[in-house]
Protein backbone atom coordinates (compact mmCIF):
# COMPACT_ATOMS: atom_id res chain seq x y z
CA UNK A 1 0.00 0.00 0.00
CA UNK A 2 1.24 3.42 -0.68
CA UNK A 3 -0.06 6.50 0.73
CA UNK A 4 -0.03 10.23 0.17
CA UNK A 5 0.45 12.51 2.73
CA UNK A 6 -0.90 16.60 2.55
CA UNK A 7 -1.32 18.42 5.98
CA UNK A 8 -3.77 17.11 8.38
CA UNK A 9 -4.90 14.21 5.75
CA UNK A 10 -3.39 10.82 4.64
CA UNK A 11 -4.42 9.25 1.27
CA UNK A 12 -4.23 5.83 0.48
CA UNK A 13 -4.57 4.57 -2.98
CA UNK A 14 -5.63 0.75 -1.53
CA UNK A 15 -8.25 -1.40 -2.46
CA UNK A 16 -9.51 -1.19 1.09
CA UNK A 17 -10.21 2.47 1.15
CA UNK A 18 -8.86 3.85 4.51
CA UNK A 19 -10.03 6.75 5.40
CA UNK A 20 -7.92 9.18 7.60
CA UNK A 21 -8.57 12.93 8.38
CA UNK A 22 -7.64 15.10 11.13
CA UNK A 23 -4.93 12.60 12.86
CA UNK A 24 -2.32 12.83 15.38
CA UNK A 25 -0.18 10.88 17.28
CA UNK A 26 -1.32 9.40 20.70
CA UNK A 27 0.74 6.69 22.77
CA UNK A 28 1.95 5.34 19.41
CA UNK A 29 -1.29 4.98 17.91
CA UNK A 30 -2.71 7.38 14.87
CA UNK A 31 -6.26 8.45 16.39
CA UNK A 32 -8.90 9.78 14.13
CA UNK A 33 -10.68 13.17 14.92
CA UNK A 34 -14.28 13.81 13.43
CA UNK A 35 -13.91 11.18 10.48
CA UNK A 36 -16.85 11.14 8.01
CA UNK A 37 -16.38 8.79 5.61
CA UNK A 38 -18.92 7.50 3.05
CA UNK A 39 -18.36 4.45 0.62
CA UNK A 40 -20.29 4.50 -2.38
CA UNK A 41 -22.52 0.65 -2.76
CA UNK A 42 -21.31 -1.01 -5.46
CA UNK A 43 -24.83 -0.36 -7.31
CA UNK A 44 -25.03 -0.76 -11.41
CA UNK A 45 -22.97 2.29 -12.99
CA UNK A 46 -23.98 1.72 -16.61
CA UNK A 47 -24.13 5.06 -18.53
CA UNK A 48 -26.82 7.60 -17.89
CA UNK A 49 -27.15 9.87 -21.01
CA UNK A 50 -28.84 13.40 -20.90
CA UNK A 51 -30.35 14.49 -24.07
CA UNK A 52 -32.49 17.78 -23.78
CA UNK A 53 -33.24 20.53 -20.76
CA UNK A 54 -36.04 22.62 -22.07
CA UNK A 55 -38.00 24.79 -19.85
CA UNK A 56 -41.67 24.60 -22.23
CA UNK A 57 -44.17 27.53 -22.38
CA UNK A 58 -44.75 27.47 -25.67
CA UNK A 59 -49.02 26.34 -25.77
CA UNK A 60 -49.17 25.22 -29.62
CA UNK A 61 -46.12 22.46 -28.63
CA UNK A 62 -47.66 21.67 -25.56
CA UNK A 63 -51.25 20.52 -27.45
CA UNK A 64 -49.21 18.37 -29.80
CA UNK A 65 -49.20 15.04 -28.88
CA UNK A 66 -46.16 12.95 -29.82
CA UNK A 67 -44.44 9.59 -28.59
CA UNK A 68 -41.68 9.99 -25.90
CA UNK A 69 -38.08 9.03 -27.34
CA UNK A 70 -36.60 9.11 -23.89
CA UNK A 71 -37.32 9.02 -20.49
CA UNK A 72 -38.06 12.64 -19.14
CA UNK A 73 -37.81 14.03 -15.89
CA UNK A 74 -40.45 17.22 -15.39
CA UNK A 75 -40.22 19.76 -12.67
CA UNK A 76 -43.51 21.60 -13.09
CA UNK A 77 -43.78 25.52 -12.43
CA UNK A 78 -47.36 26.34 -13.16
CA UNK A 79 -50.06 24.17 -12.85
CA UNK A 80 -51.63 21.73 -15.83
CA UNK A 81 -52.41 18.39 -17.03
CA UNK A 82 -49.67 16.15 -18.50
CA UNK A 83 -51.48 13.33 -20.67
CA UNK A 84 -49.64 9.90 -20.83
CA UNK A 85 -50.69 7.55 -23.20
CA UNK A 86 -54.19 9.26 -23.22
CA UNK A 87 -54.39 9.03 -19.30
CA UNK A 88 -54.74 13.02 -17.98
CA UNK A 89 -52.83 14.06 -14.67
CA UNK A 90 -53.55 17.26 -13.10
CA UNK A 91 -49.90 18.90 -12.21
CA UNK A 92 -49.10 21.37 -9.56
CA UNK A 93 -46.35 23.73 -8.84
CA UNK A 94 -42.74 21.77 -7.17
CA UNK A 95 -44.69 18.38 -8.66
CA UNK A 96 -41.52 16.01 -9.92
CA UNK A 97 -43.36 14.32 -12.65
CA UNK A 98 -41.67 10.69 -15.01
CA UNK A 99 -42.24 10.41 -18.43
CA UNK A 100 -41.44 6.99 -20.13
CA UNK A 101 -39.58 6.27 -23.25
CA UNK A 102 -42.44 5.14 -25.94
CA UNK A 103 -45.60 7.00 -23.87
CA UNK A 104 -47.58 9.13 -26.20
CA UNK A 105 -47.75 12.58 -24.14
CA UNK A 106 -49.01 16.01 -24.55
CA UNK A 107 -49.49 18.89 -22.20
CA UNK A 108 -52.60 21.16 -21.67
CA UNK A 109 -53.21 24.22 -19.64
CA UNK A 110 -53.14 27.92 -19.25
CA UNK A 111 -49.99 29.67 -18.96
CA UNK A 112 -49.01 26.13 -18.20
CA UNK A 113 -44.66 25.96 -17.61
CA UNK A 114 -42.49 23.25 -16.56
CA UNK A 115 -38.90 22.07 -17.42
CA UNK A 116 -37.70 19.06 -18.55
CA UNK A 117 -34.67 16.66 -18.90
CA UNK A 118 -34.60 14.07 -21.70
CA UNK A 119 -32.33 11.26 -20.51
CA UNK A 120 -31.50 7.42 -21.26
CA UNK A 121 -29.33 4.54 -20.46
CA UNK A 122 -29.16 1.43 -18.50
CA UNK A 123 -28.67 3.33 -15.09
CA UNK A 124 -31.95 4.96 -15.77
CA UNK A 125 -33.56 1.79 -14.99
CA UNK A 126 -31.66 1.18 -11.70
CA UNK A 127 -33.09 4.10 -10.43
CA UNK A 128 -36.39 3.72 -11.34
CA UNK A 129 -35.85 -0.01 -9.18
CA UNK A 130 -34.23 1.88 -6.68
CA UNK A 131 -36.81 5.30 -6.20
CA UNK A 132 -40.07 2.42 -6.80
CA UNK A 133 -41.06 4.56 -9.98
CA UNK A 134 -43.42 3.07 -12.56
CA UNK A 135 -46.02 4.45 -14.59
CA UNK A 136 -48.29 3.64 -11.35
CA UNK A 137 -46.12 5.80 -8.95
CA UNK A 138 -44.51 8.60 -10.92
CA UNK A 139 -45.68 11.92 -9.04
CA UNK A 140 -43.24 12.91 -6.50
CA UNK A 141 -44.94 16.28 -4.55
CA UNK A 142 -43.09 19.07 -2.53
CA UNK A 143 -40.16 20.52 -4.96
CA UNK A 144 -40.66 23.94 -5.40
CA UNK A 145 -37.52 24.62 -3.78
CA UNK A 146 -35.80 23.26 -6.90
CA UNK A 147 -37.52 25.75 -9.85
CA UNK A 148 -35.18 28.35 -8.82
CA UNK A 149 -31.79 25.81 -9.67
CA UNK A 150 -32.97 24.57 -12.53
CA UNK A 151 -33.58 28.00 -13.90
CA UNK A 152 -30.12 29.40 -12.83
CA UNK A 153 -29.22 26.16 -14.58
CA UNK A 154 -30.19 26.07 -18.07
CA UNK A 155 -29.61 29.94 -17.86
CA UNK A 156 -25.89 29.10 -17.46
CA UNK A 157 -25.92 26.39 -19.94
CA UNK A 158 -24.50 26.73 -23.39
CA UNK A 159 -23.42 24.23 -25.60
CA UNK A 160 -19.86 23.45 -24.42
CA UNK A 161 -21.34 22.36 -20.71
CA UNK A 162 -24.79 21.57 -21.14
CA UNK A 163 -24.34 18.13 -21.46
CA UNK A 164 -22.58 18.68 -17.39
CA UNK A 165 -25.31 20.97 -16.35
CA UNK A 166 -28.24 18.36 -17.49
CA UNK A 167 -26.63 15.43 -16.23
CA UNK A 168 -25.88 17.21 -12.74
CA UNK A 169 -29.13 18.54 -12.56
CA UNK A 170 -30.67 15.30 -13.19
CA UNK A 171 -28.52 13.69 -10.65
CA UNK A 172 -29.81 16.45 -8.10
CA UNK A 173 -33.27 15.31 -8.44
CA UNK A 174 -32.95 12.03 -7.92
CA UNK A 175 -30.75 12.44 -5.05
CA UNK A 176 -33.31 14.07 -3.31
CA UNK A 177 -35.63 11.81 -3.92
CA UNK A 178 -33.30 9.56 -2.31
CA UNK A 179 -33.19 11.91 0.80
CA UNK A 180 -36.71 11.42 0.99
CA UNK A 181 -36.19 7.86 0.81
CA UNK A 182 -33.41 7.94 3.57
CA UNK A 183 -35.76 9.84 6.32
CA UNK A 184 -37.83 7.38 6.42
CA UNK A 185 -37.87 5.40 10.14
CA UNK A 186 -38.06 1.64 11.43
CA UNK A 187 -42.41 2.57 11.49
CA UNK A 188 -42.47 3.36 7.51
CA UNK A 189 -40.55 0.19 6.59
CA UNK A 190 -42.65 -1.91 9.00
CA UNK A 191 -45.80 -0.32 7.52
CA UNK A 192 -45.14 -0.59 4.15
CA UNK A 193 -44.10 -4.31 4.28
CA UNK A 194 -47.09 -4.93 6.24
CA UNK A 195 -49.26 -3.35 3.26
CA UNK A 196 -47.51 -5.41 1.00
CA UNK A 197 -48.37 -8.40 2.50
CA UNK A 198 -51.79 -7.40 3.34
CA UNK A 199 -53.09 -5.59 0.34
CA UNK A 200 -55.30 -7.93 -1.01
CA UNK A 201 -57.38 -7.84 2.05
CA UNK A 202 -60.39 -6.01 1.51
CA UNK A 203 -60.84 -4.94 5.26
CA UNK A 204 -57.29 -2.90 5.22
CA UNK A 205 -57.36 0.43 6.20
CA UNK A 206 -54.74 2.61 7.82
CA UNK A 207 -56.19 2.41 11.34
CA UNK A 208 -56.44 -1.81 11.05
CA UNK A 209 -52.93 -1.41 10.23
CA UNK A 210 -52.19 0.96 12.85
CA UNK A 211 -53.77 -1.32 14.96
CA UNK A 212 -52.22 -4.79 13.87
CA UNK A 213 -48.96 -3.39 14.31
CA UNK A 214 -49.62 -1.35 17.27
CA UNK A 215 -48.65 1.92 15.89
CA UNK A 216 -51.07 5.54 16.51
CA UNK A 217 -52.39 6.09 12.94
CA UNK A 218 -51.94 9.70 12.90
CA UNK A 219 -48.07 8.42 13.49
CA UNK A 220 -47.95 6.14 10.37
CA UNK A 221 -50.24 8.90 7.87
CA UNK A 222 -46.88 10.99 8.69
CA UNK A 223 -44.81 8.41 7.49
CA UNK A 224 -46.60 8.06 4.43
CA UNK A 225 -46.51 11.92 4.08
CA UNK A 226 -42.46 11.53 4.07
CA UNK A 227 -42.57 9.16 0.62
CA UNK A 228 -44.84 12.02 -0.59
CA UNK A 229 -47.52 9.18 -1.28
CA UNK A 230 -51.01 9.08 0.61
CA UNK A 231 -52.22 5.72 2.49
CA UNK A 232 -54.93 4.78 0.21
CA UNK A 233 -52.76 6.05 -2.94
CA UNK A 234 -50.12 3.59 -2.07
CA UNK A 235 -52.59 0.73 -1.42
CA UNK A 236 -54.45 1.24 -4.86
CA UNK A 237 -51.34 1.15 -6.70
CA UNK A 238 -50.26 -2.35 -5.25
CA UNK A 239 -53.74 -3.56 -6.26
CA UNK A 240 -53.55 -2.22 -9.71
CA UNK A 241 -50.84 -3.50 -10.01
CA UNK A 242 -51.49 -6.73 -9.24
CA UNK A 243 -54.64 -6.74 -11.05
CA UNK A 244 -52.45 -6.33 -14.07
CA UNK A 245 -50.53 -9.22 -13.21
CA UNK A 246 -53.60 -11.33 -12.51
CA UNK A 247 -54.94 -10.52 -16.09
CA UNK A 248 -51.67 -10.82 -18.31
CA UNK A 249 -51.52 -14.34 -16.33
CA UNK A 250 -54.63 -15.60 -17.78
CA UNK A 251 -57.33 -14.57 -15.20
CA UNK A 252 -60.17 -13.27 -17.16
CA UNK A 253 -62.86 -12.80 -14.89
CA UNK A 254 -63.19 -8.68 -13.90
CA UNK A 255 -64.91 -10.30 -10.64
CA UNK A 256 -62.72 -12.62 -9.83
CA UNK A 257 -59.45 -10.09 -10.70
CA UNK A 258 -61.08 -7.50 -8.28
CA UNK A 259 -61.47 -9.58 -5.33
CA UNK A 260 -58.06 -11.60 -5.75
CA UNK A 261 -56.47 -7.78 -5.15
CA UNK A 262 -58.56 -6.55 -2.53
CA UNK A 263 -61.87 -5.18 -4.07
CA UNK A 264 -64.83 -6.33 -2.56
CA UNK A 265 -66.82 -4.24 -4.93
CA UNK A 266 -66.21 -5.47 -8.54
CA UNK A 267 -68.00 -2.16 -10.07
CA UNK A 268 -65.65 -0.20 -7.74
CA UNK A 269 -62.97 -2.24 -8.74
CA UNK A 270 -63.90 -0.92 -12.34
CA UNK A 271 -64.06 2.87 -12.30
CA UNK A 272 -60.62 3.25 -10.24
CA UNK A 273 -58.85 0.25 -12.56
CA UNK A 274 -59.95 2.73 -15.53
CA UNK A 275 -58.91 5.88 -13.47
CA UNK A 276 -55.02 4.28 -13.53
CA UNK A 277 -54.49 2.63 -16.72
CA UNK A 278 -56.69 4.24 -18.94
CA UNK A 279 -59.43 1.33 -20.15
CA UNK A 280 -61.78 -0.50 -18.33
CA UNK A 281 -61.32 -3.79 -17.12
CA UNK A 282 -62.70 -5.87 -19.56
CA UNK A 283 -61.09 -3.55 -22.32
CA UNK A 284 -57.99 -4.08 -21.43
CA UNK A 285 -57.87 -7.94 -21.24
CA UNK A 286 -59.49 -8.05 -24.67
CA UNK A 287 -56.02 -6.02 -25.64
CA UNK A 288 -54.55 -8.41 -23.92
CA UNK A 289 -55.70 -11.33 -26.69
CA UNK A 290 -55.78 -9.30 -29.46
CA UNK A 291 -51.81 -8.53 -28.81
CA UNK A 292 -51.63 -12.53 -28.12
CA UNK A 293 -52.63 -13.03 -31.67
Amino acid sequence: MTAVKTGAMMLSNSTDMFCWTQYHRQKGKFMDKKNICKFIPDRNRSELRTVSFIFETDPVVQGSASFLSQHALFLVKTGGFFYFDKKAIQVFPGDLVLGFSGERFFAKGNDFQYYYIKFNGLRSEDLFKRFGISPLNRIFKGYEGMIPFWKENIARATGENIDLVAESVLIYAFSKLSAVHEQLDDAAYVLTKYIEEHFTDTGLSLNSAAEALGYNAKYLSSCFKKMNIGFSEYVRTLRINNAVFLMEHGVESVKNVAVLSGFQDPLYFSKVFKAVIGQSPTEYIKKLHKTDR
